[in-house]
Formats: structure tokens, C-alpha cells, sequence
């Protein structure tokens, strides 16, 4: 998505304060009656485990660190710990790495860089004739190492908000140990300092753009406990230069039952800004959005999911996640919305929701097998990223008289293709291009004249001679086929002894497509394991219809795809269940989990990762209340009663033959929270099982917060599944 959206309407201007506040209307309710909810105080009240919720509570704490004290010993004692845990730290330090860079708007390429010695990491700029040459040369922005010793903090940099069109003033965001809650300040890259008596917005989960030089919109917590039960901010504030944070002023509120409110400004490409748009997140995939003027906030007439993901030409480019029948869209659909015929006239019209002098606009439609991955866009050029089969391509649009016109970017075929950072200056991109065995190379391709360079080429980082990639498909219990790759030796043999890692996700409309790991292809690969990606529903590899089969009621068919992916699997004799393995994390992880308690008789060893596992309690744990779109409310008891039968907590029984699994977390996970990986170990424990526990003090949700710890925590899963799998 667009360095976006920056946010809509240049008639009215936000730097007056003669902003108001239109809170959204409630439609009325003519559905049936609503079933009576369960207080949340009753779910799961009666959990032995309750305790481990307090994320750094004492009792959790010491209790975690016990474990660790277990657990390391069995997997950093194993003599090929130190080995593979050396590799991991060479590949992920390795100097020769390419720099992934982006467009600044001072002419250089800037780049976040971590290695050995600069362990949390560098943000730092070059120019594009010094990129092209083997050896660039980088100019310091900021250290973070030398802040976080200067500054006695723990600080892991989570990137910067540069105001168009110098880009010189920037917002960056830093976290204590990884959290999504964070801390903003004023950086000026003309002087590389933090700017004195600048904007600092204390630490919190919060959402901000730059408006001007003097004015930043910010929704967050203004006040103790404002928040919505997802625990993000819902109230949206003007914050100008030497204010206090009680001294902003509402532009737009919405309500404590949101996920949240996120500000966008749209901007020309020479930064003048072309207006606000409030994002109301009503759940996590339906979206109001308002356009914040001088008369108040007036709802633009979208459909509820949608997503808008560029401006360019005027046009909004939105994601249509739903039919749209009245206008002639489907599910899938990527259509535009021009905003050039709202004048400032017409805006007081616009607060019953009907649209103004605009029409949306076909621009793309994907076939069954296509979806629309990511869009992006130049200073005059659309650029598409497309999935084809779970294969990449980028395509370029353009704006004439008769409408939008495509053609496709010559980039390599059967790869991943990444729609990097894209110039406002001009019509050029970076686009990265990735396979299994595949080292990423980085192009600059022209939007304008379909021109390609290949500016820089990874390195290889394992043996890939020895392997070959496979696309194969199973068929589910509902007779729907699911593709997944294999990566495999050449010369494996068919009867079942391969040992197997099979990788999932199956949510969030999220694709898992080939993308090139030296970690893993060194620590497995290269080791004669076989590697495999199951492109289940509920991710995004066929667009939004594909995601929307495994919601909520029907959650079950996300698992049911990734047995009949494991089935197939062995049925072919690629592997076994004595040889497969598989790992999954976040969402993933509660697959994962699924899959122990569901087929644990297919596996021998299971990675669950940053998990969520507690199903019935989730919507109280961390974040969970923002997620009730993908699973259901656990407080409705006909919801509840779907999440019940796969939720692992709850599904965890006595005697039953489960695999010794290996469950990770992180203390400084603030989305998911710990809560569920402690209570799946202590759980397992109770019943009598054995089970590998290693929680992480730092990392947040990615558990990544520098690449020592990456490192350790990849060793240890290998060590694991070697363990497992190959001895």
C-alpha cells in the first residue's frame, strides 16, 4: 500500500481550528433480535490459569523464566545448536546483504540497516548512483544503538513518518522492546537531531500523519482509558506545534466498539494536501470513511468492506472486498472513485452518505484464480501487484480519455513479485522479485516506459542445486482443490521417509507465496529436508472470496484444508507422519493448535508461534476484541458455540497421542499476548505431556527485535524439527 495516504479535500483546509465533530449515525436495526451475550466476566472464569493474562506479572514472569530454564538446556544442549545458530547469525549479519531502499523526497534512497554491530539497527541514507555501485556509500541518519545507550532505554525503531514533499522533518517511531505501543518524536534529517521542542507523542497505540509543518493529526488515548475494547484509539484529534496534548482538538469520533480511527491525508505528488480521511475500523474488515472538513466529517459512499489503497490522478483506488451490485462490481474488483466533482459546495450534501457528482470506475477485474495483492502508485502510473495462481506479476495503468489501460512489466515469470517504494518525483519504482531457490533481486523499473534495471542481486545462501519446486493440489472435505508448493531434493525418494516442514497461515485474507529464505533454506534445505506452503482459505491467494470461505462459521474448512494438504502429502509419499512436521504462527499458530488437538496422529512435531490459543477468552486477551470479523464473538453463544468445537484450550484432553510441541512467545507481545502460549504449555504440562517452552523477553509480535535474537530463535525450531523429524 501507498506511503498513504498521507489524507482528501484541498477546498478545506485542516490548519483552520474551525474544525467540528460528526460522530457516525447508527443505522436502525431491523434484524431479528439479537441473542442475549454472555458477560464477558463468565468466560473462562473458571481458568486455572487466569493469572498468566497480567503480561508482566510477577507470577507469569517467574513462571516463564522456569520454563526457559527447561527448555533451553534440552535445545541449546543439543550439539548442533551452536552450529546452526552460527549460520542463522552469519546469513542474517552477513555484510554482503542488499539494502532494500526507498525514495526520499531530498533525492536520496534511505535504508534501516542491523548487523553484528549495529544490533538494533542504523537508519541511514545513500544516493542511487552510490546504490548501483557494489559498495555504496551511506550517510548515518540516526543510530539506535548509540540512543538507546545514551538514552538508558530499549529502544527497536518501527520506521518514520516523513512530511512531503522534502521529507526532511520526519516522526519517528520507537518501541521499548518491541511493543505495537509507541513512542513518536520530531526528527530533523538536515541536522540528524531530534528536534528541539519538537512534537513528542508519549508512548501509546496510536495512529498520526503529518497535516502541515505545524499541525499532525493524531488518534490515540487522550484521555485514561479512551480506547476501544481492542484496546486502539477511536478519537481523532489536530495536535499543532507547541501545544500540549489537552490542547488538540476533536475532528472526529468513533465509538468504543471499534477496532479504530486512523487518520489519511491525500496529497498531490508535490505534497500539497488534497484532503482528510478519517478510516473508521468498525470491525476488522468493515470500514466507514469520513472526509474531514471545515463543516464537519461527512461519510463518503463506499461500501462497508473495502479498502482504499492509493491516490493518484484524483482518483481514490479502492479494493472492493464485497459486491457491489448497484454499481456493477464484484468481490475482488479494484475500482476508483474520483473526488474531483465533491467541491467544497457540495460537502454539506454528503452527510446522508449518497455521492456527489462521482461514480466509481471499473479499473481491474481479476479472474477466479487472480487476486489483486498489492497497488501502489507513481507520480502519473497505477501499479498492481497480481497474484496468478499464487504466481506474481506487476501490472501498470494508465489514465486516458476512454479510461484505464493496463500492460504488463517484463519481470521474471513464477516468482513473487514486490511492489517496493514508488517516487513521487517521477513514474519510477523498485520492485523486488523472490522464489524458494531463488535469491531476491531488486529492479528500478520506469512505470512510464516499462524500462528494468537490475540494480542488485542477493547472494545465494545455500546450496540450491539439490532441491526442486513443485506446485501440487489436494482436494478438501468439500471437494475444493488447495494448491501448495513443495520444495524438495531432487533425488527424494517416494516412500515416505523425507522429512518434511509444512508451512500455514489461513487467515486475514493474508497470501503466503514463494519468497526466498536463506535461514531456512541453509538450516533445512541444505540438510536434505524437504519444505512445504499450503495456500489454505482464509488467507488472500484467490482475493477476498477465498479469504471470506473460512470466516467465522466457517472456520472449520481452513483446518479441513490443511489436513487434506497433510493427507496428500503422505498419500504421495513424499512424506510421513513419523517425518512431518509443521510450524505456524500468530493465526498460524491457533492452526497449529487446531492441529494438535484435531490430527495430531499426522504429525511428529509442531512449531507454534506467537500463537493465539485460548479461543473463548481471546476477545479479552491483548488485541483479540479487534479479530471478532475473523472468528466470531465468544460472548454470543451461537458464535461461541462454532468457536468451541475447534478452540485448542478447551480441546486439550488426556490420552491422547500428542507430539511433543514447541510453543514460543514473547513477553513484548502486546497483539496477541503471551497469555496464550503460557496457558497452551501450562495446560499440556497438567495433563501430564511433555512440551518445549521459550518465551522471549523481547521481540513484540514478530519477536525480531534484533537479529541475535532472530538467530536464537530460528536455531532453536531447527534444532527442534531435527530432532523430530530427521534423527
Amino acid at each position: 500500500m501507498r506511503k498513504f495516504l498521507t489524507a482528501l479535500f484541498a477546498s478545506t483546509t485542516l490548519a483552520s481550528t474551525g474544525l467540528m465533530t460528526l460522530t457516525p449515525a447508527i443505522a436502525a436495526d431491523n434484524a431479528k433480535p439479537a441473542e442475549v451475550r454472555t458477560p464477558l466476566n463468565e468466560l473462562g472464569k473458571d481458568d486455572p490459569y487466569l493469572w498468566m493474562e497480567e503480561i508482566e506479572g510477577t507470577r507469569a514472569l517467574d513462571w516463564a523464566k522456569a520454563q526457559n530454564a527447561r527448555t533451553l538446556p534440552v535445545l541449546q544442549g543439543d550439539k548442533r545448536y551452536a552450529d546452526l545458530e552460527a549460520k542463522a547469525l552469519a546469513i542474517l549479519n552477513a555484510k554482503d546483504r542488499v539494502p532494500g531502499v526507498s525514495f526520499s523526497g531530498d533525492g536520496s534512497l534511505t535504508n534501516f540497516w542491523q548487523d553484528a554491530d549495529h544490533v538494533r539497527g542504523l537508519w541511514r541514507r545513500t544516493t542511487l548512483d552510490s546504490y548501483r555501485t557494489a559498495e555504496p556509500t551511506w550517510e548515518t541518519i540516526l543510530d539506535i544503538d548509540a540512543l538507546s545507550k545514551a538514552e538508558n532505554a530499549n529502544w527497536v525503531f518501527k520506521g518514520a513518518s516523513c512530511l512531503p514533499p522534502d521529507e526532511t522533518r520526519c516522526l519517528v517511531t520507537l518501541s521499548n522492546g518491541g511493543k505495537d505501543a509507541v513512542t513518536v518524536r520530531e526528527f530533523d534529517t538536515t541536522t540528524k537531531a531530534f528536534v528541539p521542542g519538537g512534537f513528542v507523542l508519549p508512548e501509546g497505540k496510536q495512529n498520526y500523519s503529518w497535516l502541515d509543518k505545524d499541525t499532525l493529526l493524531v488518534a490515540r488515548e487522550w484521555k485514561p482509558g479512551e480506547m476501544t475494547k481492542s484496546g486502539y484509539a477511536y478519537v481523532l484529534k489536530t495536535l499543532k506545534r507547541g501545544e500540549s496534548l489537552d490542547q488538540a482538538r476533536e475532528v472526529y469520533r468513533g465509538q468504543e466498539t471499534d477496532v479504530s480511527v486512523s487518520p489519511y491525508v491525500l496529497r498531490d505528488p508535490d505534497g500539497k494536501v488534497m484532503g482528510v480521511i478519517a478510516h473508521r475500523g468498525v470491525t476488522f474488515f468493515e470500514s466507514e470513511h469520513y472526509l474531514i472538513t471545515a463543516k464537519g466529517a461527512a461519510r463518503l459512499p463506499l461500501p462497508a468492506k473495502c479498502s482504499i489503497q492509493t491516490f493518484v490522478n484524483g482518483r481514490l483506488i479502492v479494493l472492493l472486498e464485497q459486491d457491489w451490485p448497484e454499481q456493477g462490481l464484484k468481490t475482488g474488483d479494484l475500482f476508483e472513485y474520483n473526488i474531483d466533482p465533491l467541491t467544497a459546495d457540495a460537502l454539506a450534501s454528503l452527510g446522508d452518505g449518497k455521492p456527489v457528482g462521482a461514480k466509481p470506475m471499473l479499473v481491474f477485474r481479476p479472474t477466479a484464480r487472480q487476486s489483486v495483492e498489492s497497488v501502489t502508485s507513481t507520480r502519473d502510473k497505477l501499479i498492481v501487484g497480481l497474484l496468478d495462481n499464487v504466481k506474481g506479476a506487476a501490472l501498470v495503468f494508465d489514465l486516458g480519455n476512454k479510461g484505464w489501460t493496463r500492460r504488463k512489466l517484463d519481470l521474471p515469470a513464477n516468482s513473487s513479485i514486490g511492489l517496493g517504494s514508488a517516487s513521487d518525483k517521477d513514474d519510477r519504482l523498485f520492485v523486488s522479485v523472490t522464489g524458494y531457490l531463488a535469491p531476491t533481486t531488486y529492479w528500478l523499473a520506469d512505470a512510464a516506459t516499462g524500462k528494468l534495471e537490475q540494480v542488485k542481486a542477493s547472494p545465494a545462501r545455500f546450496d540450491a542445486s539439490t532441491h526442486v519446486v513443485e506446485q501440487f493440489e489436494a482436494v478438501s472435505t468439500d471437494g475444493t482443490k488447495i494448491p501448495y508448493f513443495v520444495v524438495r531434493p531432487k533425488d527424494v525418494k517416494y516412500d515416505g521417509s523425507a522429512p518434511t516442514l509444512l508451512y500455514a497461515y489461513g487467515g486475514f485474507q493474508v497470501p503466503m507465496t514463494p519468497g526466498y529464505s536463506g535461514v531456512m533454506g541453509k538450516l533445512w534445505l541444505e540438510r536434505g529436508g524437504t519444505y512445504v506452503v499450503a495456500n489454505i482459505r482464509g488467507g488472500g491467494e484467490f482475493g477476498p472470496a477465498w479469504h471470506e470461505a473460512g470466516l467465522k462459521a466457517n472456520r472449520q474448512k481452513v483446518y479441513d484444508d490443511f489436513f487434506a494438504v497433510s493427507e496428500d502429502l503422505i498419500a504421495r509419499k513424499i512424506t510421513s507422519p513419523r517425518r512431518l512436521g509443521i510450524m505456524g504462527g500468530s493465526n498460524g499458530g491457533l492452526l497449529m493448535g487446531v492441529a494438535l488437538t484435531q490430527r495430531p496422529e499426522l504429525y511428529n512435531a509442531i512449531v507454534i508461534q506467537v500463537p493465539l490459543f485460548d479461543m473463548i477468552r481471546y476477545s479479552q486477551i491483548g488485541a483479540g476484541a479487534s479479530w471478532v470479523g475473523e472468528y466470531g464473538d465468544p460472548a454470543i453463544p451461537s458464535e461461541r458455540a462454532v468457536i468451541a468445537k475447534y478452540d485448542p484450550y478447551s480441546n486439550l484432553k488426556a490420552g491422547k497421542k500428542y507430539p511433543e510441541v514447541f510453543i514460543e512467545t514473547s513477553t513484548k507481545d502486546d497483539r496477541v499476548h503471551p497469555a496464550h502460549a503460557r496457558k497452551a504449555a501450562a495446560r499440556l504440562e497438567a495433563l501430564g505431556y511433555p512440551v518445549l517452552y521459550y518465551e522471549n523477553v523481547d521481540g513484540g509480535h514478530a519477536a525480531s527485535a534484533n537479529l541475535a535474537e532472530t538467530a536464537r530463535r530460528q536455531a532453536l525450531e531447527y534444532v527442534y524439527l531435527t530432532r523430530k523429524l530427521m534423527d
